[in-house]
């Protein structure tokens, strides 16, 4: 959290000036390595060779936010708390298109005595992402289902998930939480890992009664507000095939799974297995904007700085 607050903090004064998209030149998207690139393949696949659009693969967010912010891509598909200090770093310049990723978090264990959140009471949780959604997530349904993070059980936060991986494998009663596609390549590994809990239905559930249900979220797309406002019709174009893409790959995992391994996101074996519970998804409009404000103000409520200081303002969405 603290690197990406920095290249934030030093991007701030980069948007004046971005480059404008000529009508004949394609829209360059940029997305990460596992699930929210996922979703892209079909459309990335079908765009091969036309020069509508030009994509970017890259590891870390880092690669490709300063990209965006100099003009030198037009979209990117980012974490949702990201895309939120974005918002705020950048003078309300960077809006979010759609939702792309629900949830990706589970509890993992080698065993079946995990079948409710309250079964993590008295339990030792090895996990990563301190300090960033994973652990906000956790608290947040850790407090709703009141339980006491600091008194109630003991969550021992890792640098990595690897690292999550070897407590599973050196303990046999470990409990882990790891996101997808890691909970795939951790079953591998060891044959006998359950998934025990969705974090996104665990989310859901908590919303039943809600009247603004929210949504727990990975990733979003975001734009320019520059490129938005000069290419309208290029935008809804790209919504569109986006969704069409998402569909396939939901629909079509193994032939998606191919395309997901050629593009080297992660293996075709590993794709094959997790993109079911990856939660890939294409949210807009109204749907978007009630989803994400409700998670943004939750990751709020447990540290301000995790989505810029402030939840954003209404032009944060493109809503038409």
């Amino acid at each position: 959290m603290k690197k990406l607050l920095s290249i934030m903090l030093a991007l701030m004064m980069i948007i004046s000036g971005g480059a404008f998209a000529e009508a004949g030149e394609p829209v360059r998207v940029a997305a990460l390595m596992g699930p929210t690139g996922m979703g892209l393949v079909k459309l990335m696949k079908d765009a091969e060779g036309t020069g509508e659009y030009e994509f970017t693969l890259a590891g870390a967010a880092d690669m490709i936010v300063p990209k965006l912010m100099k003009g030198e891509i037009d979209m990117a598909c980012v974490p949702a708390n990201l895309a939120s200090i974005l918002y705020k770093n950048t003078n309300q310049q960077v809006q979010v298109l759609a939702v792309n990723t629900l949830g990706v978090i589970y509890i993992v264990e080698r065993g079946d005595t995990i079948h409710s959140i309250e079964d993590l009471k008295g339990r030792t949780v090895y996990a990563s992402g301190k300090g960033s959604t994973p652990e906000y997530a956790l608290n947040y349904l850790l407090d709703m289902h009141g339980i006491d993070v600091a008194k109630d059980l003991t969550v021992e936060y890792m640098s990595e998930h690897a690292e999550c991986l070897t407590a599973l494998v050196n303990n046999e009663n470990a409990v882990a939480m790891l996101p997808q596609p890691f909970v795939t390549v951790a079953q591998t590994k060891l044959n006998d890992i359950r998934i025990a809990l969705d974090f996104s239905g665990e989310w859901d559930a908590l919303q039943t009664d809600s009247e603004t249900p929210s949504g727990m979220i990975t990733g979003v797309v975001v734009a320019r507000n520059d490129f938005v406002n000069n290419n309208p019709e290029k935008v809804d174009k790209f919504l569109a095939d986006y969704a069409a893409s998402v569909q396939f790959v939901n629909e079509n995992v193994e032939e998606a799974a191919k395309l997901v391994g050629e593009y080297e996101i992660v293996a075709e074996a590993v794709a094959v297995k997790a993109i079911p519970y990856c939660n890939i998804v294409c949210i807009t409009g109204e749907e978007m904007h009630s989803k994400l404000s409700g998670y943004l103000t939750v990751l709020h409520e447990q540290n301000p700085e995790a989505v810029g200081g402030n939840v954003p303002g209404e032009d944060f969405y493109y809503v038409k």
